[in-house]
């Protein structure tokens, strides 16, 4: 069974989609309306699907329960990560990546994206995928459980990877950001890296920025 989720199609017969992960406490609307302002163009065939987090407590929140991909004890990131909440989130969105194999989309015409905690889960999908995706696409967020990771690398070291941060987000630091490309550099990989003047949120030039990129990735050859 698949996460209640929200598909929306730029065209008929859609070739290509972008699973895109919310951020902590809200829900697959909170990036539905951002298709419209990619304005892309009407013979790129995408559907984009918005999965909703999992209802859970928080710890960071008092317990407070919400939608979230995993809990979080405390904003240092790396120190008591919710590895099972982190792992069963991953399996769960790869049930969206083979569902989307089984409608006839290539995997490498397969984007995925995130914001914050739903980056996070991105990152750790998609760069575990035995299969060639078409990118990832990490928004104002960080690399989970760094520390378990390298082994278990996917073996495409080109994939392409559009990291964009706030440079005044108080909720996953600028320098988490940084820490993660570097990282990821470290692994072989190659992020598309973005900074904005801005906090824990996206802005009108980091659209831009994500326009262009997937215009770069999944428009066809002339």
């Amino acid at each position: 069974m698949l996460l209640e989720h929200i598909e929306l199609n730029t065209a008929a017969e859609p070739d290509a989609s972008v699973i895109w992960l919310h951020g902590l406490g809200a829900d697959g609307n909170d990036f539905a309306a951002i298709v419209p302002e990619l304005k892309l163009p009407p013979q790129l065939r995408i559907r984009f699907i918005f999965p909703h987090a999992p209802f859970r407590a928080i710890t960071l929140n008092n317990g407070y329960v919400m939608r979230g991909w995993y809990d979080i004890a405390s904003l240092q990131f790396g120190s008591q990560e919710d590895d099972i909440g982190i792992m069963e989130s991953a399996d769960q969105i790869n049930d969206f990546i083979n569902n989307e194999i089984r409608r006839g989309i290539a995997p490498d015409r397969i984007i995925l994206a995130g914001f914050s905690q739903g980056g996070a889960i991105a990152l750790y999908t998609g760069l575990h995928q035995p299969e060639n995706l078409g990118g990832i696409m990490a928004l104002s967020t960080y690399m989970p459980l760094v520390g378990k990771t390298q082994a278990g690398l996917g073996a495409n070291r080109e994939l392409p990877i559009f990291m964009g941060h706030g440079l005044e987000d108080d909720v996953v630091s600028y320098q988490y950001g940084v820490q993660t490309r570097i990282w990821l550099q470290q692994q072989g990989y190659q992020p598309q890296w973005h900074d904005y003047p801005m906090a824990h949120s996206v802005c009108m030039e980091e659209i831009a920025h994500i326009r262009q990129w997937l215009l770069a990735r999944l428009q066809h050859p002339a």
